[in-house]
């Protein structure tokens, strides 16, 4: 997709993509800079950095939780916390199977009778 599209697909204005892709946080076009051309990779990247900004993490937070190679650690409850990867951060991954297996490895980890599960 062209630049227009681009930006008609994430809602963002101009400006804010062009300083997205600037700054790194949204991966550059394929094509240079006169075939320029965007796909799925590069919505996913702003809908991922938009997530974070609506959750009220700066930009640098922002730089710094996409760097980071184990995962961004979210604390869930006292003594439990959730890492996830960056990628799957505003990727719209279905939810149900994931909080499924994690229901189940809680109640593995956490339950007073040893289990044969893992």
């Amino acid at each position: 997709m062209k630049f227009e599209e681009l930006v008609s697909a994430t809602g963002l204005a101009a400006r804010q993509v062009r300083y997205l892709i600037a700054e790194g946080f949204v991966p550059p076009p394929t094509g240079g800079r006169t075939y320029a051309t965007y796909g799925e990779a590069h919505v996913a990247a702003i809908a991922r950095y938009e997530r974070l900004r609506s959750l009220g993490f700066p930009p640098a937070a922002i730089r710094l939780l996409l760097e980071a190679r184990e995962g961004i650690p979210i604390p869930v409850a006292d003594g439990i916390t959730l890492v996830v990867a960056p990628n799957l951060i505003g990727s719209g991954a279905d939810i149900d199977p994931i909080m499924d297996r994690l229901s189940a490895r809680l109640v593995t980890i956490l339950s007073r009778e040893p289990t044969d599960a893992g």
